[in-house]
């Protein structure tokens, strides 16, 4: 959604706002695959008639809008959960531990609540989100945001890699936004659930093969997706990995909007 089809203010950009209206008057499934839990991505998708399954948290959250049922969901195992807690209580870095619709963080998170904020409705202030009590197999996280010094970061991230017992997977990224140079960012979740993963299950719902299947992204955690759908493009200002993974580039950018359109025109089914 963000940088895709939200504005910077998080509106729906009126020319993609106009296409998806025509794509579903046509009878072409429309679903959104976000990193955001469903709390803050239900409202925009019943905001341009999506009424079936959208995917949240990359994948690992399947829940059908319409009646806000979950059809798939995919925490941290137990083990993958307290390997991960040990492993951030050596730097204490800000941390975000995601259930399936709310956020924890603690006072070390404070600073940096605005860039999390769009992905949930529901966030809660702990004293201590790394307390076992977060942890448990039976609140175990979906998944968990972390944000440091690149060299927390890159520790973090060889740590879960080298411990493939936890049955984790973590993607890392330096952070551009005004306020937070310096910074890197981490989101770890379970192993074996993406967004490529989530364009298979979509797939198999619909009953259509991954090659009728278009997607249009704009981040690193695009990727597994575009990779999977049959026909994919990468907004303008999408990174170059973005871009080289895609099989098509657009035109449009975020500020711009129109690129879920274009590639609906692009792709002959608009």
């Amino acid at each position: 959604m963000d940088g895709t089809l939200l504005d910077a203010s998080g509106n729906v950009h009126r020319r993609d706002r106009v296409a998806l209206q025509a794509l579903q008057e046509k009878g072409v499934a429309v679903s959104i695959l976000t990193g955001r839990l469903y709390s803050g991505s239900r409202n925009i998708a019943r905001s341009v008639n999506v009424r079936g399954p959208i995917a949240c948290l990359d994948g690992s959250h399947i829940v059908r809008v319409s009646d806000d049922r979950a059809l798939v969901s995919r925490s941290l195992s137990a083990e993958g959960a307290e390997g991960l807690r040990r492993l951030l209580l050596e730097d204490r870095p800000a941390v975000f531990a995601l259930a399936l619709d709310a956020i924890a963080y603690d006072a070390n998170g404070l600073p940096y609540l605005e860039y999390l904020k769009t992905w949930s409705r529901s966030v809660q202030y702990v004293a201590d989100v790394l307390d076992t009590a977060h942890w448990r197999a039976s609140a175990a996280p979906t998944a968990v945001v972390v944000v440091g010094r690149e060299s927390e970061v890159r520790r973090l991230r060889h740590g879960i890699s080298a411990n493939p017992v936890l049955g984790l997977q973590a993607a890392s990224f330096a952070i551009g936004r005004a306020g937070h140079q310096g910074l890197w960012g981490l989101v770890a979740r379970r192993a074996g659930e993406d967004k490529g993963t989530a364009v298979e299950w979509m797939a198999q719902h619909y009953g259509v093969p991954t090659s009728e299947i278009v997607a249009v992204g704009d981040w690193l955690n695009d990727i597994p997706m575009l990779r999977a759908a049959g026909r994919s493009f990468a907004m303008a200002q999408a990174p170059a990995e973005v871009l080289a993974t895609a099989t098509d580039r657009l035109e449009s950018d975020a500020s711009r909007g129109g690129g879920i359109a274009e590639a609906a025109e692009r792709a002959g089914i608009l």
